[in-house]
């Protein structure tokens, strides 16, 4: 399987859902439209599964060409956090566009009229995105040591591998063949370990994004993952025009 073209897919089939989303979120005022909004939104967390479903099986046959993405601009890859965004980040952006609406608001909610919107987070909203902040930072760091051992363990891998070479005079057919047998299950014991790291690290972003979505109401999950998917399109396009300024045109 080609991940690069099913990730160029799968971004564009996002972009439609988000322009659907984002239209039907303007409309919004009778019953139907919002059974409608509903459906739209499950389709969009339906495809961000579909997404690492897909993820995970391409990286059990090549994790590191799944950490490195090749596919995506030099920007993007300079922001990566173990294959792909950093979980902690959503609920920097919540606090962001809950600031925005706020303040465009900010009339209306002094008065007393509450708009629904992300501006308009309860206080018990409030404590409960802090308390899924914490917990989510405290699965970072427990995944960064893993890989940060991992990493470690890389200089390990390769003093094994050395003493597994065979002196030069005493090199056979059968020993060079041995050893390229225990030297290759070493190595791919590292890489299912590293497609464990992954796999843990694209759990914790999936979990936090449904963790999130859960705690918030229908108008102000529809706003968050409209506000989310916009910041991953404008991080690529900045990508973009920034690979292209210095000739790197593969994107």
């Amino acid at each position: 399987m080609c991940f690069e073209r099913f990730y160029e897919s799968w971004v564009d089939h996002l972009h439609c859902l988000i322009h659907q989303l984002t239209t039907a979120h303007t409309r919004n005022t009778n019953p139907t439209q919002e059974t409608h909004l509903l459906q739209l939104f499950n389709s969009v967390m339906t495809h961000y599964t579909e997404y690492y479903r897909v993820k995970s099986i391409v990286a059990n046959n090549n994790v590191l060409s799944v950490v490195s993405a090749p596919w995506i601009t030099s920007l993007e890859r300079s922001l990566q956090w173990i294959g792909g965004w950093r979980p902690t980040t959503l609920f920097h952006l919540i606090y962001t566009e809950s600031s925005i609406h706020f303040e465009s608001r900010i009339a209306n909610i002094l008065s007393g009229h509450r708009t629904g919107d992300l501006g308009d987070l309860t206080p018990t909203q409030l404590r409960r995105v802090s308390e899924l902040q914490c917990e989510a930072l405290r699965e970072e760091n427990e995944i960064n040591e893993e890989q940060a051992e991992w990493q470690n363990s890389v200089s390990d891998m390769m003093k094994t591998l050395m003493q597994m070479e065979p002196a030069a005079d005493t090199r056979t057919d059968s020993t060079d063949a041995d050893c390229s047998h225990d030297g290759g299950d070493f190595i791919d014991g590292k890489m299912r370990r590293l497609v464990g790291i992954l796999e843990r690290a694209d759990d914790l972003r999936l979990r936090t994004v449904r963790r999130v979505v859960d705690l918030l109401t229908p108008q102000q999950a529809v706003e968050f993952l409209i506000a989310a998917a916009e910041l991953q399109f404008g991080v690529h396009g900045w990508g973009v025009n920034h690979d292209h300024q210095r000739g790197n045109t593969n994107h």
